[in-house]
């Protein structure tokens, strides 16, 4: 039976990410000797082997391997446009589910799901915050929220926040009271405030760089907790320093109840994601909640 150059490619490119002939044909509801004979037809019509194949493995030649890495990008963005011209907007409807941070609360969510459901009434969203990293997959959700360092590299990443810095923060009384830090050994002899990590229960070390130089803080202070937003409130309370995202510290920056310190030392992170497997473009309700999380977050 004759196939299509673009059929041919997008079983091609479901093989070449899971590796496998069988959970590729799982995903596409064929069986695997139907994806076989497909991935040979492509084959056979660029005139090179695109896959090595043994009995218990799959790989990738370089010819594959170049094919996906121009064709993979292309062929999401067709996908995805070939499904919203089949989906009616107006019509949407279902739950979407979302794991989320704390801090993705107010710089994300607070700001986009207003918006959101006023556009699309018949949406319902369930949003699961917890700073612990959550398999979305395993636990049924739709996406996540997270540092692009938190997300498994088989999820497609879509960033809806620019990078920004982590900072070392202190109340203007805390400061006139135990003196300024210059240098990251100064931190030792300061009240800080600790944060547990719920995934792991340590305690973190606060990570700072200048130019290529990083160094890790084991800091110690009168409280720990596992809640940025808590940890800044006492902050600015004058407890201790804080280490904290720039993003999420911003009210308390503009309002001067904070302030950074060991700035030149500040790391920056390459932004916060939206992230989901691949089996969810076929979600319109989660390409609808990026469209307008993308609007709303670059007009703020």
């Amino acid at each position: 039976m004759a196939t299509s150059p673009f059929h041919e490619l997008s079983v091609f490119l479901v093989v070449a990410r899971h590796k496998s002939f069988t959970r590729a044909a799982k995903e596409l509801g064929v069986s695997t000797s139907a994806v076989s004979q497909t991935v040979r037809l492509l084959e056979e019509r660029v005139e090179q082997p695109l896959l090595f194949r043994t009995t218990r493995s799959v790989s990738l030649t370089d010819a594959g391997q170049r094919l996906v890495e121009r064709a993979a990008p292309g062929m999401e963005s067709a996908l995805s446009a070939l499904e919203n011209l089949s989906t009616d907007t107006t019509q949407l409807s279902g739950t979407l589910r979302f794991t989320v941070p704390f801090f993705a609360l107010s710089i994300v969510l607070e700001p986009v799901l207003p918006r959101f459901l006023q556009e699309y009434p018949q949406v319902r969203v369930e949003a699961r915050v917890s700073d612990q990293l959550v398999n979305i997959v395993a636990e049924g959700l739709d996406a996540g929220f997270r540092l692009t360092e938190s997300v498994e590299r088989d999820m497609v990443q879509v960033r809806l926040i620019p990078p920004f810095r982590f900072l070392v923060l202190g109340s203007p009384a805390y400061l006139r009271r135990r003196g300024t830090p210059t240098k990251p050994a100064d931190l030792t002899r300061h009240d800080c405030i600790g944060y547990r990590a719920p995934t792991t229960g340590l305690l973190y070390h606060w990570e700072l760089e200048r130019g290529r130089r990083e160094v890790r803080v084991p800091v110690k202070g009168p409280l720990v907790s596992d809640n940025a937003q808590f940890m800044m409130r006492m902050a600015a309370a004058g407890l201790g320093l804080v280490y904290a995202a720039e993003v999420e510290a911003a009210p308390f920056l503009r309002a001067g109840t904070l302030q950074p310190v060991l700035e030149d030392w500040a790391p920056t992170v390459p932004g916060g994601f939206i992230y989901y497997p691949h089996r969810a473009r076929a979600s319109p309700p989660l390409r609808a909640f990026i469209d307008v999380a993308r609007k709303v977050l670059s007009a703020s």
